[in-house]
């Protein structure tokens, strides 16, 4: 694709990267047969290339983003499977995460908008404040169906009741700041991000990491100073948040790499591992110390799923005779390439694996999508319960909190893969699991 941007523009990090992307691009259009919001509305300004037109036009003009720029630029998931797909090897993540940064500081969105995405990009992250508005949201559900209209407003309210969950688990003590050493003798030292929502929406899954883990002699330190990645207001174009939360959890980590070592940093959420894996680029213009420390982060990262085939993790337990239909997290698959090993460790679980007929296109959760953009997020979970229903599996299985909380209530249990794995390897059966033979 030819570019007409100035020597000044250029002059710009971003502008310059961008610049990059975009003359990588051949228009060939491959990534519109996997776009979901294309698959669905059929726009071609839904579409990566459409997008990739409206957002060239914008950064070279040097103008504001117009509504019409926003309008389809917001209903892009960052799914990712245009990556995949392409092949040209377009960087459509760094892309798109510029043009969202530039709306950020160049439009005004209507006041409703501003005021929910500022309230998102303030209490998600915020473990406390965000267990204190679930609570609140909790308390509203039965209201829910009171919010009349077809407007965005009253959907993005009313999605946001009917996400609440109708029970929310305690704070887990095992999340907090602290060493959790092997069993017997150490066979490595890794850190874990806990997170930010996870921590609060489903504690079991860290508390299953850590308890295989250490089961397996390796000690899991849960790094002081670590707390949201910044994967959630990075991907709302909300730039020093972002930056902010990520030098946090580099600087928390680093301390750990420079003290006692670490041979990982694992995250068993892979919207936030995409994230930490991109922090080299993020920090790619901060003075060089930064910027090799971010390296050195994004090199150490690794999904839950790497690394526990990284260290042959075997069951312990007979074979529990349940079919799991394994979901790929957008994120996991398009986003950080790690497509085998989920599935290659189920089975050696003892679990049979089937895969939904359309297992690259997304569930519509994607951060904070199912909120900003409930009636396409709400099309698409439609869309995927049905596929993984059609396999006639025991339950689900799913590496991202965003996807577990997007597809549960129909109709399946859905479980976070380590956890199953963490119950065939001797830990507790996890919720919700009906087991069709005993297991010892």
């Amino acid at each position: 694709m030819q570019t007409n941007f100035t020597a000044d523009q250029l002059r710009d990090p971003e502008t310059a990267s961008s610049n990059q992307v975009l003359r990588t691009c051949v228009h060939c259009g491959f990534c519109t047969a996997t776009c979901p919001t294309f698959v669905l509305l059929g726009d071609e300004l839904d579409s990566p290339r459409g997008r990739i037109y409206l957002i060239k036009d914008m950064l070279e003009s040097g103008r504001p983003a117009t509504e019409e720029v926003v309008r389809h630029v917001d209903r892009c998931l960052s799914c990712l499977s245009c990556m995949t797909t392409c092949p040209s090897g377009v960087n459509y993540m760094h892309l798109v995460d510029h043009a969202r940064r530039y709306i950020e500081e160049t439009y005004t969105r209507p006041w409703h908008e501003r005021l929910m995405r500022d309230v998102l990009s303030r209490v998600l992250p915020n473990p406390r404040l965000f267990r204190l508005a679930l609570q609140g949201a909790r308390a509203g559900r039965p209201l829910a169906g009171l919010i009349r209209g077809k407007g965005m407003l009253a959907q993005r309210l009313r999605a946001m009741l009917t996400l609440a969950p109708a029970h929310l688990p305690p704070p887990s003590a095992a999340q907090a700041p602290q060493v959790h050493r092997a069993q017997g003798e150490r066979r490595g030292r890794v850190a874990l991000l806990t997170g930010c929502a996870q921590t609060v929406l489903a504690p079991a899954i860290n508390e299953a990491t850590i308890r295989l883990l250490t089961r397996l002699g390796i000690e899991v330190v849960i790094a002081p100073g670590v707390g949201c990645c910044g994967a959630l207001t990075h991907h709302m174009g909300k730039h020093d948040p972002a930056m902010a939360a990520a030098k946090a959890a580099i600087d928390g980590w680093s301390r750990e790499i420079e003290g006692e070592g670490l041979d990982a940093i694992l995250i068993n959420t892979s919207g936030c591992g995409t994230t930490v894996k991109d922090y080299g680029f993020m920090f790619r213009t901060e003075p060089e110390p930064e910027r090799l420390r971010a390296e050195r982060v994004s090199a150490l990262a690794a999904d839950i799923s790497e690394y526990l085939a990284r260290i042959d993790y075997a069951p312990t337990r007979p074979a529990p005779g349940l079919t799991v239909a394994y979901h790929s997290a957008c994120s996991l698959q398009h986003g950080q390439r790690v497509t085998a090993e989920p599935k290659a460790l189920l089975r050696r679980a003892g679990f049979k694996v089937v895969e939904p007929a359309d297992p690259h296109l997304c569930c519509g959760s994607a951060g904070t999508y199912n909120i900003v953009q409930p009636e396409i997020a709400g099309r698409l979970r439609e869309r995927k319960l049905e596929t993984l229903t059609a396999r006639k599996p025991d339950l689900v299985a799913a590496g991202n909190i965003g996807c577990i909380t997007q597809l549960s209530g129909g109709g399946l249990p859905v479980i976070h893969t380590v956890e199953l794995l963490d119950w065939m390897a001797g830990g507790p059966q996890p919720a919700g699991i009906v087991a069709r033979a005993p297991v010892a």
